[in-house]
């Protein structure tokens, strides 16, 4: 199975504040992370961590805890060397947009597409701001906020396209 996440920022203090999260402290927003990742994720999955991991120094010691083959395409608060985030458990890191099974960018920020375009985009970055729709049938938004502060798999991602077309 495949799963998307964003905007974890594990040990980010300012980020649980900031986006008013609902944790009484880092170490429960951390914990409920953690515990709703593994519960989805088993180790033979792959997830793909659509920037803003966080960890704050932390990183090898919090992605040894997780499930999953990881993946992480950088965010903006990403800002370590690739090879020091494989060195801390990713597969693979990428600086820029991939394209996922020939159709879905796979981004931190959310990218312009239009009905013209052959391609949708999975994205994080936005948090919780009413600017940007969770989803379209062309666009779909995997910041924790949105996803119940836990991965979200491709399947249940086409599922809810599929059923907004179809209603």
């Amino acid at each position: 199975m495949v799963y998307f996440i964003a905007d974890t920022h594990f040990g980010e203090e300012n980020i649980r504040l900031y986006e008013n999260r609902p944790f009484v402290d880092i170490t429960e927003m951390d914990n409920v992370l953690q515990k709703r990742w593994n519960s989805r994720v088993n180790q033979q999955d792959t997830i793909y961590v659509l920037g803003d991991f966080g960890a704050n120094g932390q990183e090898k010691e919090i992605l040894a805890q997780l499930n999953g083959r990881k993946f992480l395409v950088k965010g903006n608060h990403d800002i370590q060397t690739n090879q020091y985030y494989r060195d801390c458990g990713f597969m693979e890191v990428y600086d820029y947009p991939i394209i996922f099974k020939d159709f879905w960018i796979l981004s931190h920020e959310p990218l312009y597409v239009n009905t013209n375009m052959p391609y949708a985009n999975i994205f994080g970055h936005v948090h919780n701001s009413p600017i940007f729709k969770t989803y379209s049938n062309q666009h779909y938004c995997v910041s924790v906020e949105r996803t119940q502060y836990a991965p979200i798999s491709f399947d249940e991602i086409i599922m809810t396209i599929q059923k907004s077309n179809n209603s």
